[in-house]
């Protein structure tokens, strides 16, 4: 990359890592907090740790339009001043209905197919997949970052305060997007051809090798926000750490799992299809085992079991939008990543809603093989769309060919 590229990636990425952070923060305190608040259940409880998804996911593909339209500066900075007031909202709620709002607020601020639009306009096409690397490995330190810093943040200042903090994130990301990054040439949009033809959409959404990553990546964060439902008072009870010790937990099992994940992704370099079918059976076998243990006391096979899931987790974090990236043909990569990034949203959604449903009917065993049975049916499906592949290759076509104009 040249030194304008270079510059335009690491601001983008500090925008990405500025508004992610004050979403991955709430992730291990959030159930806890909701549990406090007046009539909160379960599903409650579940729904505000997943509603941001819900409205994240149906408004990516929107927004990223209207950038198309309006420019994406302009769009941006609406969706980061929406996400701050949602933050502000959460902030200042005292009722379980009252968080849910702030939180689905939160959510309304869905700038990710956008923002990766702007870096498709910042970068040339030979540095593209470069640069969404960079964005992706940003983002992946910035969530290992956040569990092991959310809890002593939370006993500081507690969850409102976290709340806070993510509003001032959100102004931030805004502040560095004006400061110091420049204007995307107004001829250039990235998933404006593939928006602008029904045909080349249609076959985004039908291609069965991208309808399989999209499945991933819901299922993927289904599970990650339903495990979050349960986790923290598990951890609790078997630990006998308070919450704000939690990150004592965390920061072990994260450190081995970033080390655990390298040969996956080694792997996946040459043999995506046996990469992605380890992952995903270690994430099943990571989420059962936890199922198993629910309620045990045994807390070194629970530290094991998150070990193996977060190994999993990122690992698969990493590969999937890599793999979608690259099957994605040019002229329809921003459609591709919109579609994957709703999948990802909607799943935070499915999953918190699922995990409070099943908590408060089953207890943390049933949230547990939820997530186990997720990634098992993840398994086969991949597992039977490579058995069925015929040898199709990497290069088949996407879309057919456009005929005489």
């Amino acid at each position: 990359m040249n030194a304008a590229e270079r510059k335009a990636v690491a601001v983008l990425a500090g925008i990405f890592a500025l508004r992610m952070a004050g979403l991955f923060l709430l992730l291990p305190v959030l159930a806890p907090h909701a549990a406090r608040m007046p009539e909160s259940s379960p599903l409650l409880i579940g729904l505000a740790l997943g509603v941001y998804g819900a409205t994240q996911g149906a408004l990516q593909i929107p927004f990223g339009m209207a950038s198309d339209r309006f420019g994406r500066k302009a769009v941006i900075t609406a969706g980061l001043l929406v996400f701050a007031l949602g933050g502000a909202i959460a902030a200042l709620a005292e009722s379980i209905e009252m968080l849910i709002l702030g939180r689905a607020i939160q959510g309304g601020g869905a700038v990710s197919a956008a923002a990766l639009a702007l870096t498709a306009d910042l970068t040339r096409a030979e540095q593209r997949t470069t640069a969404m690397a960079i964005l992706g490995v940003g983002i992946g330190a910035v969530f290992l970052l956040s569990l092991i810093c959310a809890p002593p943040l939370q006993s500081a200042i507690g969850v409102d305060g976290i709340f806070w903090l993510s509003a001032a994130l959100g102004l931030g990301a805004v502040a560095l997007l004006w400061g110091a990054l420049p204007s995307a040439p107004p001829t250039k949009a990235m998933s404006a051809p593939a928006h602008g033809n029904p045909a080349q959409f249609s076959g985004i959404v039908k291609d069965h090798r991208l309808l399989q990553l999209n499945f991933g990546a819901f299922a993927l964060h289904a599970a990650l926000t339903a495990m979050f439902v349960e986790l923290p008072g598990m951890l609790q009870e078997q630990s006998g750490l308070p919450l704000a010790s939690h990150w004592k937990i965390y920061a072990p099992v994260l450190a081995a799992s970033a080390v655990a994940m390298a040969p996956l992704l080694m792997l996946s370099a040459r043999h995506h299809r046996i990469a992605l079918l380890c992952a995903v059976a270690l994430l099943a076998v990571a989420c059962a085992g936890l199922a198993r243990i629910a309620g045990s006391g045994a807390l070194p096979a629970v530290l094991a079991a998150l070990w193996v899931f977060f190994t999993a987790f990122n690992a698969l974090e990493a590969m999937l939008p890599s793999r979608v990236s690259r099957l994605a043909p040019a002229r329809a990569k921003g459609a591709a990543i919109g579609v994957y990034t709703t999948c990802q949203f909607l799943g935070m959604f499915a999953g918190g809603l699922c995990g409070g449903a099943l908590s408060g009917r089953f207890g943390a065993g049933g949230v547990f093989w939820f997530c186990a049975a997720l990634a098992a049916v993840w398994f086969a499906a991949a597992a039977a769309a490579h058995k069925g592949s015929g040898g199709g290759g990497e290069g088949a076509e996407i879309f057919p060919r456009a005929g005489p104009r």
